[in-house]
């Protein structure tokens, strides 16, 4: 016995000597970074007296953490103890506390990554996005130097070895080669979904199509509808079948469900033959050209619409370049997790700055495309432990086949962009911030101006979202001209949006005053439980006219091409 605690004071010894020469590591990291990224050009990288304080209050925890784990391994209780922040469950499995050497190892690593964070905020920057870079950069340093990530200080990885006789590291070798032939992180069981099979089932058939996109009609599910039809605009950057996944938690069934004409546009996963097209192509040929065709269709003269992150930019802009040409033909807008102001874009809008866009533009601005893995990166980055990090420690440490979840196998299903849509979406939207200004864009040939829609409008945000930002979601309520309402949901971007109303999870919060500033709104709003479904079908039944027998798929001239979803979304990026 007084060997082995000889062997492990040797062990935390030497441990805490490595750990500590982290400090000097991740100082240079930091000086090296501001330097490239051209915030202290003009100004020392850290205050000396910052430094020498920063350095002294690090040294005086790690010993205080080092005296604590002795004191433990002696049978005392712990006085000095280093805990994850809310919802970091990496080191929660107890084989992280019971052995003296991985308890101070997690615990000397958390007080790394608040030394490496306290330091950021001591760096000089110009302004907030280049703080934010630094925040960034540095989470994503902490994220993949963590204990947890390594098979040599990953205790959950040694004994679940030795359990199994190294068949785990065998099985995890595996999954890491057919990863790599995959060239992605598989995240999900893909074997156990196909769409069309078993997710994106509810009936229809695509009644259009062009090179941008179908136009799918759903077949209606109660004997009287609206009269007015609901046309559905997802994201392009996804696919759309993230709001049709399974019955019990499809939204578009649901639409369908509550006696709407629900029609939907499917967008293409473009290839280089797609590589050409841009925003106003985009435009002409999705929203545009939709709304034509349920209008014909239906023999209506105005629909409602509902756009998607994305989509809601795009179905907004497009709506914005009808008026322009004195088409009024949405009687009401809802839009769900969308920008149209861009002032505020998160940790997304740190990727595109005038350097990294002006190389985009050299490369892919006059064609060709955006690869579909170049997003999901960016996307999987954005929630780097959760989307990376946890697959790294299960699939290839631990050597465990990931569960069937449909969620994942969407997110997995990414999309390519056309080079030319991509690269002036972000110049015009995230970079110069102009969707918002009236009259400063011109689409598809005239002028727009947001403030010129005065249908009213349902905004959606979700209160943890990490794409678009609430606060942000909130100014549209400033540049649309219709009457708003703005209702908050919980969770976050995908969570949030697809919540089913019979599962009665989760909160959203309402206020009708949309004229306070976002954080006196939330102050003032009401928590109301369950899904915010229902209370924007209730909404939506007051624009959506009189009821009238349920309407067949397709006419004459627009016949059935094929069965929902459409050969489209079918189509995986290679």
């Amino acid at each position: 016995m007084a060997q082995g605690s000889d062997n492990n004071q040797a062990f935390l010894a030497s441990a805490m000597q490595f750990l500590q020469a982290g400090q000097g590591y991740a100082q240079q990291f930091m000086e090296q970074f501001s330097k490239q990224a051209g915030i202290a050009d003009q100004a020392p990288a850290l205050d000396p007296q910052a430094l020498t304080a920063l350095q002294k209050e690090f040294m005086d925890r790690q010993m205080s953490l080092w005296q604590s784990v002795l004191a433990k391994q002696q049978g005392q209780a712990p006085t000095f103890e280093v805990r994850p922040e809310p919802g970091d469950r990496r080191f929660a499995a107890p084989e992280w506390h019971e052995s003296p050497i991985y308890d101070y190892l997690h615990q000397a690593y958390l007080l790394n990554v608040q030394y490496l964070k306290e330091m950021v905020e001591k760096l000089p920057a110009d302004d907030a996005k280049a703080r934010d870079k630094m925040r960034f950069i540095a989470r994503q340093m902490a994220d993949a130097l963590a204990p947890t990530n390594f098979a040599a200080t990953n205790p959950e990885f040694i004994k679940l070895a030795l359990e199994t006789k190294g068949q785990s590291i065998t099985d995890g070798i595996n999954n890491l080669i057919r990863d790599f032939e995959k060239g992605r992180i598989s995240m999900t069981d893909e074997s156990v979904f196909e769409v069309g099979r078993n997710i994106a089932t509810t009936e229809g058939a695509v009644v259009f199509e062009n090179e941008v996109m179908q136009l799918i009609q759903y077949a209606p599910l109660t004997a009287k509808v609206a009269s007015r039809p609901l046309l559905v605009v997802p994201p392009c950057i996804n696919k759309f079948y993230i709001m049709d996944l399974q019955p019990d938690n499809s939204l578009i069934r649901y639409m369908v469900d509550q006696g709407n004409t629900v029609f939907l546009v499917s967008w293409r996963n473009p290839s280089e033959a797609q590589g050409h097209l841009g925003w106003d192509d985009y435009l002409e040929q999705g929203p545009i050209q939709a709304l034509s065709v349920v209008r014909e269709l239906t023999k209506v003269k105005q629909v409602n619409a509902l756009g998607f992150c994305v989509g809601g930019t795009i179905l907004t802009s497009a709506l914005a370049v009808l008026k322009a040409r004195g088409d009024d033909c949405v009687a009401s807008l809802t839009l769900l997790t969308t920008l149209l102001d861009f002032s505020d874009t998160g940790e997304i809008g740190l990727f595109i700055d005038e350097q990294a866009l002006t190389t985009r533009e050299a490369t892919i601005g006059q064609g060709g495309l955006l690869p579909a893995r170049d997003l999901q990166n960016t996307f999987s980055f954005l929630r780097a432990n959760d989307l990376v990090w946890n697959y790294v420690q299960n699939n290839y440490l631990k050597g465990q086949k990931p569960q069937a979840f449909d969620l994942l196998y969407w997110n997995s299903d990414s999309t390519n962009l056309p080079g030319p849509f991509a690269c002036w979406y972000m110049r015009h939207m995230y970079l110069d911030n102009s969707l918002r200004e009236p009259g400063k864009l011109a689409m598809c040939g005239v002028k727009v101006d947001l403030g010129q829609l005065a249908m009213p409008v349902y905004l959606l945000a979700t209160r943890e979202d990490h794409i678009v930002p609430w606060q942000s979601a909130y100014q549209s309520t400033r540049i649309l001209g219709g009457q708003c309402r703005f209702v908050l949901g919980a969770s976050g971007h995908i969570a949030g949006v697809i919540n089913p109303a019979s599962k009665n999870k989760r909160s959203y919060w309402i206020n009708d005053d949309v004229t306070t500033d976002a954080a006196t709104w939330l102050a003032a709003a009401a928590e109301m439980k369950g899904s915010w479904w229902t209370d924007w079908s209730t909404w939506l039944q007051q624009h959506s006219g009189a009821q009238r027998a349920a309407r067949k798929i397709g006419n004459t001239k627009y016949k059935a091409i094929e069965p929902a979803p459409g050969r489209y979304v079918k189509e995986r990026a290679v």
